[in-house]
């Protein structure tokens, strides 16, 4: 795989400022739903069941979004240390197509693909 280019560096780091505030607008946004449910509100056990569940869902989606965060702001460091684009793993080049469909990658899907099994 090729390295990046200068172009294809620039597209992607917008991309990345891009997905970065559009996930911290969303953390805030959805903090209200993942505020505690209030055992003490006098609604049926359905309700309040369903209540529990959507609290528990709205807390997953949350730190999912936090993680990619996470990945996201290192990819940023990357990009100023000059190793965007390069896998923590093999430091071989992580290649663009796959940069283009997730910025924040930390791997080549050589090592991608390794990690998961």
């Amino acid at each position: 795989m090729a390295e990046l280019t200068a172009v294809q560096q620039q597209q992607l780091s917008q991309k990345l400022l891009a997905l970065k505030d559009e996930l911290e607008l969303f953390l805030v946004e959805s903090s209200a739903g993942s505020q505690a449910v209030d055992l003490d509100q006098p609604i049926g056990r359905l309700s309040r069941m369903d209540a529990l569940q959507q609290q528990a869902m709205s807390k997953a989606n949350r730190a999912a979004h936090e993680q990619r965060l996470v990945l996201i702001e290192a990819a940023l460091l990357a990009i100023k240390s000059g190793r965007y684009g390069e896998c923590r793993r093999c430091e071989e080049p992580i290649g663009y197509a796959r940069l283009s469909v997730r910025p924040e990658s930390p791997f080549c899907l050589d090592c991608q693909k390794k990690s998961e099994k």
